[in-house]
């Protein structure tokens, strides 16, 4: 391990066999001190970034039934649901009211909505002029399968439309061992890699996110970083890397133990070593909570993420943290860092 951590600190890439050695023989103190090392390397400056925004979820209705989420509502179901312009409006003008300057727009696989119902759902929502975060790439790749257009086309109709950049949702794990067993409706991780590609080649920024803790080895979890890395070789698409653990309650997985804060913050930690050529890592309060959150700040996290006025997916797992903005300054004050108010791409807000 000393060749490891030696390697690390003089900015040396990991192989993903050095990172799974890392992830399972590194102690949790040599862990965080290197991601905090890289942490400082690649931003020097003591601040911590946030974003205002919320979470809107267009519908629950989806023909995935991903074992691992407890948010969604099969199509005969009498409960699923729809939101109208006038709800999306109202949720908009309560952003906007709060400073946010953004909202991510994602919703479930909806089997019989056409292209132009998301079309004029993003011309609708623009002329609020904020910044939509929207469509992951399941999405994306479930529009394209419905309409019978490539996924190129898709996304210039919906650029067009007013989207301005993509989350990193539904990637969960990209490993198709896993994404068979818990996803098999979903697009393989190929797919998910594809419609990153082609969005970032079409000048989209975007996220990369990762839910582990759930039937995932250790190996597989370091594939995903392998296969966000090479990408982001390719292209320098991405701004952020949000790893966060899955919530079993509520869901077909519910007998899982979950994962403790102790094995968050070392993946974390491991993320920020590994992706060294992503900026950006974003802390998970949405599922960890204020001061686990905060000590990620020490092991390779530079940003608090987004003061997620409205959140559903985590929520409905029985997992509800509330922050707001003065509460994520404070905290991030109280962690002797700097906070500072940003925008998707990470341009930072005078404040």
């Amino acid at each position: 391990m000393k060749n490891l951590t030696a390697e690390v600190l003089e900015g040396k890439r990991l192989t993903a066999e050095e990172g799974v050695r890392l992830l399972k023989n590194a102690d949790f103190y040599q862990l965080t001190m290197l991601a905090d090392a890289v942490r400082k390397r690649l931003h020097p400056e003591p601040v911590v970034t946030y974003v205002i925004d919320r979470n809107i979820n267009y519908t629950d209705i989806c023909i995935s039934a991903c074992k691992f989420c407890a948010f969604y509502k099969a199509p005969e179901d009498r409960n699923g649901s729809v939101l109208s312009f006038a709800e999306l409006q109202k949720k908009i003008d309560e952003t906007q009211e709060l400073g946010g300057t953004q909202i991510l727009l994602q919703g479930g696989l909806h089997p019989d909505k056409p292209l132009e119902f998301y079309e004029d759902m993003l011309r609708f929502i623009k002329k609020s002029d904020i910044h939509i975060h929207g469509f992951s790439p399941p999405e994306i790749f479930h529009f394209a399968n419905l309409s019978g257009l490539p996924v190129k086309k898709v996304l210039a109709r919906l650029i067009d439309a007013g989207l301005d950049s993509i989350p990193g949702g539904g990637a969960e794990i990209l490993n198709d061992r896993v994404r068979s067993e818990a996803a098999p409706r979903k697009c393989t991780a190929d797919q998910w890699i594809a419609v990153m590609e082609e969005a970032h080649n079409m000048g989209l920024r975007t996220t990369a996110t990762m839910m582990f803790g759930h039937i995932e080895t250790l190996e597989e979890r370091i594939e995903h970083l392998d296969r966000i890395r090479s990408l982001q070789d390719r292209t320098a698409g991405f701004t952020a890397f949000i790893p966060w653990p899955f919530q079993p309650d509520n869901t077909v997985y519910a007998e899982l133990p979950g994962t403790t804060g102790f094995a968050y913050l070392r993946m974390l930690a491991l993320s920020r070593i590994f992706l060294d050529n992503i900026d950006n890592i974003q802390a998970s309060w949405v599922t960890q909570g204020a001061k686990i959150a905060q000590v990620s700040l020490f092991c390779g996290a530079n940003d608090f993420g987004s003061t997620m006025i409205e959140e559903n997916v985590v929520a409905a797992a029985g997992v509800s943290f509330r922050l707001s903005e003065q509460e994520i300054c404070s905290l991030v004050k109280e962690a002797g860092f700097i906070p500072r108010q940003r925008l998707m791409n990470y341009e930072l807000i005078n404040n």
